[in-house]
């Protein structure tokens, strides 16, 4: 259940007439995945929560390997809820595929509607830039199935969805778009959607999912992790009103404060806007918490066109400087990508200056909004 009612008594989210037609699909896919086996019940209170955070960032500890015990294969029918947009005059004949990250959905990270949609990257992207996109609340989160936190909500069964998804995009055989035909696709994802973004590339063995990948929020560096699962302040997602149909481990901050440390910079946004990220937020598994690093770890040999922008105040992926590298040759955290994507063609890492994680939703949002699209348009994918 998504917490948008309760925004619209904090916020004031006047209509707008755009030059966009969008309409919300429920997508049916069959999706199966290698998940990892955890020895761990499902934490049924706060406290347990807890303790598993503390024993997942506990220095020198290894929590999360000493109850891996080994694999399973993970397959089900599944229910996505999903928007697709495309400019008043048609659709353009590139497709940008979105995927948001853990404490979002698909509205609240990439079409946020306050102030006119003034936060908005769906609606840049469709009114000014002309692309047709496709966003979708990722699998456990949102409108879309919700499932076992532990065992089946991992991060790659939601891999193989954008996967499926992307086949069935290119295809043409996405029910309710069969229609819509497309020369070229590119994906954009933010936090653990550009983990998922990056490990389509390296899943992709053929390398024709995608034409160029943006990667927000985002670093290869997993170090600074442990900050964000301890600056969350995680109780169950179920013990807050809005959220209560979702079962025992699933999880979200309790208040704002959580929202604040891993999302915004200090200075860089508008605490209304903080207030309705928080009422508006999204839990996590526990499951993807247990493998949010996914395949990063792993180099690509993805040759097309990949950006890395991320704010220098970022907490999970940069310890709240993207810039403090402890080598002069390596300008930002960012920078050492770049190793694991060594065929993109080109790469490009850019630092946002003065921003958190939470890039969509800070005073810098139309400098990121407008560096990710003109990175497309500059690299043969602008929108036709």
């Amino acid at each position: 259940m998504a917490r948008h009612s309760i925004t619209l008594s904090i916020l004031s989210f006047a209509a707008l007439a755009t030059s966009r037609n969008c309409h919300d699909l429920s997508v049916g896919l069959d999706v199966s995945a290698t998940n990892k086996v955890f020895d761990l019940a499902i934490p049924t209170t706060d406290i347990e929560i807890t303790d598993i955070v503390l024993q997942v960032t506990r220095q020198g500890g290894n929590f999360i390997s000493d109850i891996t015990t080994g694999e399973t294969h993970i397959s089900g029918s599944y229910e996505l809820a999903a928007t697709y947009c495309e400019p008043d005059h048609g659709p353009s004949k590139v497709l940008q595929i979105l995927t948001h990250g853990i404490g979002f959905d698909r509205n609240s990270y990439w079409d946020f509607p306050a102030n006119n949609y003034n936060y908005s990257y769906t609606k840049t992207a469709v009114d000014e830039y002309g692309y047709s996109t496709f966003t979708y609340d990722r699998l456990g989160v949102g409108e879309s199935s919700h499932g076992e936190p532990i065992s089946e909500i991992q991060q790659a069964l939601e891999l193989a969805a954008l996967k499926v998804l992307t086949q069935k995009l290119r295809a043409s055989e996405l029910s309710g778009l069969e229609d819509k035909h497309f020369d070229k696709i590119i994906h954009v994802g933010h936090s653990f959607g550009s983990v998922q973004t990056y490990g389509l590339t390296v899943d992709d063995k053929d390398a024709c999912l995608s034409d160029g990948i943006v990667l927000t929020g985002f670093s290869q560096n997993g170090t600074f992790l442990p900050y964000f699962l301890l600056g969350g302040n995680f109780v169950q997602a179920n013990s807050l009103p809005p959220l209560a149909d979702y079962a025992d481990g699933y999880v979200a901050p309790v208040s704002t404060t959580g929202v604040h440390i891993n999302f915004f910079a200090p200075g860089a946004f508008d605490p209304e806007i903080l207030q309705a990220a928080y009422s508006t937020g999204q839990p996590a598994s526990i499951g993807e918490l247990f493998t949010v690093g996914g395949s990063t770890g792993i180099p690509s040999s993805y040759s097309g066109p990949v950006l890395v922008i991320t704010g220098d105040r970022d907490v999970p992926f940069c310890g709240g400087d993207c810039s403090a590298t402890g080598n002069p040759q390596l300008k930002s955290i960012l920078d050492t990508s770049a190793q694991f994507l060594q065929q993109a063609q080109p790469f490009e890492a850019y630092v946002v200056k003065g921003a958190g994680h939470g890039l969509a939703l800070e005073y810098s949002h139309a400098e990121t909004t407008g560096k990710i699209l003109d990175f497309f348009v500059q690299n043969g994918l602008a929108a036709q």
